[in-house]
């Protein structure tokens, strides 16, 4: 794989990881946890698929989203979600992307990744989150690098994952 050398040498200067993943989900549950429930989730009288994507959404809460839901990349909510539901489902997307799958290239985290790159450093689902929100982002997409290395190598999107830590990082600069 193309960054298994660069993968390797991090994970093997790690002696100790910072954080677990249940650290990394409280940490992104406390700094969303004002984040208000929306009415809709998407923009959902524009057509049919939006409205099933709506319906799905507005069905489902942080505890209750699953791989069933969101996982299939041909058919993903998460691709119409205004940035308030971005931001209310965040820590449920990063707990999913935690989930260990059955197979390496299954790894619900390869298709979070456009999500959180989505338009760029400017995107409005950055903008949508609080620094302090943001911040949460940044310390999961590290826990990532750090813990789930292996798994952005198989799926190649280690350039994304990289490329997400410096949006959301940069998206701290931003105001709101």
């Amino acid at each position: 794989m193309i960054h298994s050398q660069f993968l390797g040498s991090l994970k093997s200067k790690q002696t100790e990881l910072v954080a677990t993943d249940t650290e990394i989900l409280n940490s992104l549950n406390e700094a969303f946890v004002d984040c208000p429930r929306p009415l809709h989730f998407t923009n959902w009288t524009h057509c049919e698929e939006c409205k099933e994507h709506d319906d799905l959404l507005c069905s489902r809460d942080g505890s209750s989203l699953s791989l069933e839901d969101v996982g299939n990349v041909g058919w993903d909510p998460i691709c119409s979600i205004s940035p308030e539901g971005f931001a209310y489902y965040l820590p449920a997307l990063a707990r999913l992307s935690m989930t260990k799958p059955e197979q390496p290239f299954d790894w619900f985290g390869s298709q979070l990744l456009p999500h959180l790159c989505y338009d760029g450093p400017g995107n409005n689902r950055v903008l949508a989150c609080t620094p302090s929100q943001r911040a949460a982002v940044v310390l999961f997409l590290n826990h990532l690098s750090e813990t789930r290395a292996d798994l952005a190598d198989a799926c190649y999107c280690v350039d994304e994952l990289f490329e997400a830590i410096k949006i959301w990082s940069n998206g701290q600069l931003c105001g709101k």
